[in-house]
């Protein structure tokens, strides 16, 4: 393709490509186009997980029609029109079969508009005047700004000697047939690893799961991507004493032979005594990483993490190369292992912020708002109606905020505006100068991985008690109070078991409060 370069290419129509393509259809900003080396949309959940059952969310029946609450417990569908499909009216399923969402995506995509070139794999992208991708059919495509939603698409290969010798999740069979009577050792401790071991428990003669760190589960952490319930059947197994077992420590070595394999291992819970372990079959669930290789020398993005992901700035722009963006999951970079951006249900909103950064960027759009009166009064019943419904800070925890900004007698009413962007760029426009700005986020306290999420004593200090709102341990709203780029007062809304935050004497009073003693002159 010569010519005028694009306003934007994106590389992947997955989730996340799928996204900023419908934004760009819906807002005019037809100038784009979106290269996609599968067939289809979605062509990763294809493949993915291999046992075929997603662990994200979907619940229909909620007991609301307001759509903006639903999508609380909806983490499938994309964010679009109201006429646009929604994942939940597919299937009934909590848990659903992934074939589902390959043929949603497919539907969003046709529903949308979204300009996708399928069949075109990128396998180079250089920088010149403008950035050059080049498809393995030898087409050229040209771009001003470089959007790359193409996920986690490398396995992630710990530095074991001999790894490469054992099987891997993404190949590895997934009939239990084919393990019958076989000792194996599965490496890695997150949901891939628990997914593989619990569809093999029936046909081996054991299983150990292995690696270096402890697991951890979500339902404490309240990050979804560590060991959820539906994968934790193994854990029951290894407890209860049922041949099974999780190794805590180091895989030292990978030795093959005629036997099968000779593991070297050292134990972290027993002063690093040195074992060696025998089994028939190793499988290596470590997870995946960015594939920096389709970039050459002229826009290599730099990579953070162990190089799994490629460091951003805070609107998901590489930090060495300027108009390259990322979405999707490629984004946890920004929020690893603290919030949701790692998944659909996370990163639909920070693609949709990622869109608005753009608009106000390159074509002088200001970030969208709505009026408010600058009265402590207006602004509390505001951020109460919001947070009461709001899905984006909601999913977004601690990533998101909403942000109202004081300039005189006028205020604005931001939605879901990424807090670091806030922080560094502020939201300010020629004719609204704002003195003080109030940061709204949906925050677990600080400590809340430390406790025991089912001990009814850690929520019972913070249910419903203003004065001790501050030490709610579970999602709760917080105000920050910025002036002159500093966070100058903190409050906190205290916390409610159904999440709602609107009773006249234990929130909106406490809240009008609080925002009139920082607006007083």
């Amino acid at each position: 393709m010569t010519g005028t370069p694009l306003d934007y290419l994106i590389v992947g129509a997955g989730p996340a490509g799928l996204q900023l393509a419908a934004l760009l259809e819906r807002d005019g900003r037809r100038d784009y186009l979106v290269l996609e080396g599968g067939d289809v949309p979605g062509a990763f959940f294809a493949r993915f997980p291999r046992h075929r059952t997603l662990i994200s969310i979907n619940k229909p029946h909620t007991g609301s029609t307001d759509p903006e609450l639903n999508l609380r417990l909806d983490w499938n569908s994309l964010l679009g029109e109201e006429d646009d499909p929604r994942f939940t009216t597919y299937t009934g399923r909590y848990f659903p079969h992934a074939d589902v969402m390959v043929r949603y995506l497919a539907d969003f995509a046709a529903a949308t508009g979204a300009r996708v070139r399928y069949g075109t794999r990128v396998v180079r992208v250089s920088r010149g005047e403008c950035f050059e991708v080049t498809d393995a059919a030898g087409e050229t495509y040209r771009a001003r700004r470089l959007v790359v939603a193409t996920g986690l698409s490398k396995p992630y290969v710990p530095a074991i000697p001999g790894i490469e010798s054992a099987e891997w999740y993404d190949t590895v069979s997934v009939d239990p047939e084919d393990f019958v009577d076989q000792r194996v050792l599965v490496l890695g401790k997150g949901n891939s690893a628990f997914e593989t071991a619990d569809n093999l428990m029936e046909t081996t003669t054991l299983i150990h799961v292995a690696g270096p760190s402890s697991i951890r589960m979500a339902w404490q952490s309240h990050y979804v991507g560590h060991l959820r319930a539906v994968n934790n059947n193994f854990l029951d197994t290894y407890q209860l004493k049922s041949a099974n077992a999780l190794l805590d420590g180091n895989v030292r070595r990978i030795e093959r032979d005629a036997d099968g394999y000779r593991v070297t291992f050292s134990f972290s819970r027993a002063d690093e005594v040195v074992r060696e372990l025998r089994y028939d079959r190793v499988v290596v669930c470590t997870g995946f990483r960015f594939d920096p290789d389709i970039f050459d020398d002229t826009c290599r993005p730099a990579l953070t993490i162990n190089d799994r992901f490629p460091a951003q700035t805070e609107q998901w722009e590489s930090v060495n190369v300027p108009g390259m963006f990322f979405a999707g999951t490629l984004s946890q970079a920004r929020d690893f292992k603290r919030s949701t951006s790692g998944f659909i249900h996370g990163f639909r909103y920070g693609v949709r912020a990622l869109h608005k950064a753009l608009e106000r960027r390159y074509h002088d759009v200001p970030w969208p708002a709505e009026k408010v009166d600058a009265t402590p009064e207006a602004i509390a019943d505001a951020v109460i109606a919001r947070v009461n419904r709001t899905s984006g800070l909601w999913q977004q925890f601690g990533v998101l905020a909403d942000v109202v900004t004081v300039a005189g007698d006028a205020a604005r009413y931001h939605d879901e505006v990424p807090v670091d962007y806030f922080t560094r760029l502020g939201l300010s426009t020629d004719d609204h100068r704002a003195t003080d700005a109030f940061a709204v986020t949906l925050e677990y306290g600080p400590d809340h991985d430390k406790v025991d999420p089912f001990d009814i004593s850690v929520h019972r200090v913070a249910q419903d008690v203003p004065g001790r709102a501050h030490d709610a341990a579970y999602l709760h709203p917080v105000v920050r109070h910025h002036r002159g780029g500093q966070v100058v007062a903190v409050h906190h809304l205290a916390e409610n078991l159904d999440n709602r935050w609107d009773k006249p004497d234990v929130h909106r009073a406490p809240l009008v409060a609080f925002l009139a003693q920082c607006l007083a002159p």
